[in-house]
């Protein structure tokens, strides 16, 4: 006797895959927190750093002041909340391999890329959200308290807007390369490591090559991505990447990350 076994439309399988992954994310109280974190740290930071900028405007330099970025001001406080962001990205996958769930959410769905490509959005969008969200209140409320100082910039200023939404951009971005190497390593503290390597360390070692190979800088993940936050020039750095060529090298190396993990996805056992 043959049993006919019914075949998903691959339309409703992603459907249902997608709900599958929206459901777990929202059910795992470390979302909440590392999302808190991250926003949390957008705003407080960056209004801290903007009061301290008010407090000492009056003695800044003459190269200081023309220099001055007001919208990378107030959003200074994402250069941290990208800590946040990058652990989430790791615990979305590496969690399951922690728990031993990844086998039983292979054994539902077969198809491996259609479960990364599930958590892939489920993470860009509920990061995206939350990120876009904190970027246009940390900047509205540090361009409030730059402009008792009268360097405060509307949203419709040149590049704000740009540097606002960029922002955003540049933590999902950093998201998903951190979820491309938690499929790779599989061991969350692993990952976090090497996402936390990548950001600070690789930098800070970066800055010891000889001058000849300084222009290697700016092609970095986190130099390159950073260029949307910073602009072309960077205030006591080397020069970087043009904003959108930088964070689109950065998109580049989450793109490559995710392209590696689910070819491990497939071809390694889970």
């Amino acid at each position: 006797m043959t049993v006919a076994v019914a075949q998903v439309p691959a339309g409703r399988l992603l459907t249902n895959v997608l709900s599958s992954e929206w459901t777990k994310i929202r059910s795992v109280r470390s979302t909440y927190w590392t999302l808190f974190a991250a926003a949390a740290t957008t705003i407080g930071l960056s209004a801290i750093v903007c009061a301290v900028v008010v407090a000492q405007f009056a003695h800044l330099s003459t190269k200081e002041r023309a220099v001055f970025n007001p919208a990378s001001a107030s959003l200074t406080g994402g250069i941290l909340a990208q800590l946040a962001i990058a652990v989430l990205g790791v615990l979305v996958i590496s969690s399951e391999y922690g728990t031993g769930m990844i086998r039983t959410t292979f054994a539902a769905v077969p198809q491996r890329l259609t479960v990364l490509a599930a958590k892939v959005a489920v993470f860009a969008g509920v990061t995206l959200g939350v990120t876009t969200a904190s970027c246009f209140v940390a900047f509205f409320i540090g361009q409030a308290m730059l402009s008792a100082r009268g360097v405060g910039v509307s949203i419709g200023a040149p590049n704000a807007l740009r540097t606002v939404v960029g922002t955003a951009l540049y933590l999902v971005t950093l998201g998903l390369v951190a979820l491309g190497i938690g499929a790779l390593i599989r061991k969350t503290a692993g990952a976090i490591s090497a996402v936390v390597a990548m950001i600070f360390v690789l930098p800070a070692l970066s800055s010891f090559l000889p001058s000849s190979l300084g222009a290697v800088q700016k092609f970095l993940p986190t130099n390159a991505g950073q260029a949307i936050i910073d602009g072309a020039h960077r205030s006591g750095g080397p020069p970087s990447l043009s904003p959108w060529v930088g964070l689109g090298v950065f998109f580049l190396y989450a793109v490559v990350t995710l392209v590696a993990a689910g070819y491990t996805l497939v071809r390694r056992d889970a």
